[in-house]
C-alpha cells in the first residue's frame, strides 16, 4: 500500500512584535527562577530550622522506616505506618521534657520553703566551706554577709515583680514558638515518611540535571554523613548517659535519672559531658562524699574518653570517608552556628567539600 505524500512541518510562528531573543528569554528565565526561589526561602524563613529539622530525623529514620514498611506494607492511603513513627518521634522528644517537669514540680516545694527561710533568718552557712581551702574566710564572710534576716530580704527583694513577670512572658513566648516549631517539624516529618520514595527520586532527578553524576554523589555522601553523626552522637552520646548514670546511682548521686539524661544530652557535643560529671561531683563532695566523686569524675573521663577517641571517630569517620579531624571541626562549627541543630548539618556540609575536593584533585587520600 502506498504511503501518502509527506506534508511539510508547518513553519514556527513568528515572534510577536518586540519579544526578547532567545538568549535574553534565558537570561530572563533564569532571573525569574532566582527571584522566585529568594521569595519563597524569605517567606519560608521562619520554619527552615523545623524543615531542617524534619529532613534530618526522616533520613536519619529512614533505614527503620523502610524495614517496617517491608514487613507491614502500606496500604492505598499509606497513613498508618508513617502515623505511627511520627507518633514515636513525638513521643522521643515529649517524655523526657515530661519527667523533667515532674521533677521540677517536686523540687519546687522544697524551693519555696527554702525562699521563706531565707527571708525570715537568712542563708545558714553551708557546711560544705569547712572543707575547702579557705574556707574559714568564706564561711566569716557568709555569716557576715549572707546569715541574717535583714541580707535574705534584700537578696529576695532584688528579684522585684517587675522582673519576674517579665523573665516569665520572655520564657512563655519561648516556649510557645518552640512548640509551635516542634508541631510544625512533625508535620513535616509525616509527609516525608508518605511520600519519601516520591521526594527522593525527586532530589537526584534534579541534581542529576543540574550538576550531573558528581550531583548525585554529593547528595549521597550528606545522607552517609547524617546516618553516621547520628550513629556518632547520638547512639553513642545515650549509651554515656546509661553508662555514667549506673555510676550516679551507685554513687549515691541524687536524682541519677535526669544527671543521666542531661549527661547523654551533653554528651552528642564533643567536650560536653565533663560539665555534668563535673558538677555530679561538686555535689558530691558538697555533700562530704569525697571518694564517690572521685569515683564519678574518673569512670567519667574513662567513658568519655573511650566514647571520643575510639568509637566515635569509627563510626562518624567510617561512614562519611572523613578524617575526625574534618568531623570535630564540623560539629563545633556546625552548633556555633546554627545550635543544636549544626550538630548535623556541619558534618554533612564538610563531607560534601571534602568529596568534592577529593575530586577536584584526583585523590582518595584520608589525611586531614
Amino acid at each position: 500500500m502506498p504511503l501518502p505524500p509527506r506534508t511539510a512541518d508547518p513553519a514556527p510562528a513568528p515572534p510577536p512584535p518586540g519579544a526578547l531573543t532567545p538568549r535574553a528569554q534565558g537570561v530572563a528565565r533564569i532571573l525569574l527562577v532566582v527571584g522566585l526561589a529568594a521569595l519563597g526561602l524569605w517567606v519560608l524563613h521562619p520554619f527552615l530550622p523545623a524543615l531542617a529539622w524534619a529532613v534530618i530525623l526522616a533520613i536519619a529514620l529512614w533505614p527503620l522506616y523502610a524495614r517496617a514498611e517491608r514487613r507491614w506494607p502500606p496500604g492505598r492511603h499509606n497513613l498508618l505506618l508513617p502515623s505511627l513513627f511520627t507518633l514515636g518521634v513525638a513521643l522521643v522528644f515529649l517524655l523526657p521534657l515530661v519527667v523533667l517537669g515532674i521533677e521540677a514540680a517536686r523540687e519546687a516545694h522544697d524551693v519555696v520553703a527554702l525562699a521563706r527561710s531565707a527571708e525570715q533568718t537568712g542563708l545558714p552557712v553551708p557546711e560544705v566551706l569547712s572543707r575547702v581551702p579557705f574556707g574559714a574566710q568564706a564561711s566569716a564572710w557568709w555569716a557576715a554577709n549572707l546569715s541574717h534576716p535583714q541580707a535574705g530580704a534584700d537578696l529576695l527583694h532584688h528579684l522585684d515583680k517587675s522582673t519576674a513577670l517579665g523573665l516569665s512572658r520572655s520564657l512563655g513566648a519561648q516556649i510557645v514558638r518552640r512548640s509551635v516549631l516542634f508541631g510544625f517539624s512533625l508535620v513535616a516529618l509525616f509527609f516525608l515518611f508518605r511520600d519519601g520514595k516520591l521526594v527522593t527520586a525527586q532530589v537526584l532527578t534534579a541534581s542529576a540535571r543540574l550538576f550531573g553524576p558528581r550531583g548525585e554523589r554529593v547528595a549521597r555522601q550528606m545522607v552517609a554523613s547524617v546516618h553516621g553523626t547520628v550513629d556518632g552522637l547520638v547512639l553513642v552520646g545515650l549509651g554515656v548517659g546509661v553508662v555514667l548514670g549506673i555510676v550516679y546511682y551507685f554513687a549515691g548521686v541524687p536524682h541519677p535519672v535526669l544527671l543521666g539524661a542531661l549527661t547523654a544530652v551533653a554528651a552528642m557535643i564533643p567536650f560536653g559531658a565533663p560539665l555534668v560529671f563535673g558538677a555530679a561531683a561538686l555535689v558530691l563532695i558538697a555533700a562530704g562524699s569525697v571518694v564517690p566523686a572521685a569515683v564519678v569524675v574518673v569512670a567519667g573521663f574513662v567513658v568519655t574518653f573511650a566514647a571520643d577517641h575510639f568509637v566515635r571517630p569509627a563510626l562518624i569517620g567510617g561512614t562519611t570517608q572523613l578524617p575526625f579531624l574534618w568531623v570535630l571541626l564540623g560539629i563545633l562549627g556546625g552548633v556555633e552556628t546554627f545550635g543544636l541543630l549544626g550538630l548535623f548539618l556541619g558534618p554533612a556540609v564538610m563531607a560534601a567539600l571534602i568529596l568534592l575536593w577529593r575530586e577536584f584533585t584526583g585523590g582518595d587520600a584520608q589525611a586531614a
